[in-house]
């Protein structure tokens, strides 16, 4: 069952997505979900490198240039960020709040946290808990040239 906590995010999660320990945060998953012009969900899988928590409320992305999600959130289309993780069980419900800013083949959305949703299990289901969050290997190096194209354009002011 998922109750709101409101429109900012909570401090254990901003943490997470402050990229303050982002080495330990590579190899995590974490899928987007947009709403295409049909209203058909649109999934993808961003990671702990690709968003940064400018504070409480806000939000930055930087995907694929021309993605369909990129299209999606240049559209105003709002989008959920699901944080499913042992630690936590959030839905991030978010709505782009300028024009991207673009830097191809990358895109960077600033996105506005509208509500948080905080996923805890019925009294029925017991003691039932998230064992592991989606992960991948191997995580990317933070020296690579294409893992600092992502970070410079998280951290560009603009």
């Amino acid at each position: 069952m998922s109750r709101s906590l409101g429109a900012q995010l909570p401090p254990a999660l901003l943490d997470a997505l402050s990229q303050r320990d982002l080495p330990a945060r590579l190899g995590r998953g974490l899928p987007l979900v947009t709403v295409d012009a049909e209203g058909r969900p649109h999934p993808m899988l961003c990671t702990y490198l690709e968003l940064l928590a400018v504070d409480a409320a806000t939000l930055r992305l930087v995907i694929g240039a021309g993605s369909r999600s990129a299209r999606n959130l240049e559209a105003g289309r709002g989008a959920t960020l699901l944080a499913i993780e042992p630690e936590r069980t959030i839905y991030l419900k978010l709505r782009s709040l300028a024009p991207p800013l673009a830097a191809p083949p990358l895109v960077r959305f600033t996105l506005r946290v509208e509500d948080v949703l905080e996923d805890l299990p019925a009294e029925w289901e017991g003691g039932v808990r998230i064992t592991s969050g989606i992960t991948y290997a191997p995580p990317p190096r933070l020296d690579a040239p294409e893992t600092r194209a992502i970070l410079d354009l998280l951290r560009r002011d603009g």
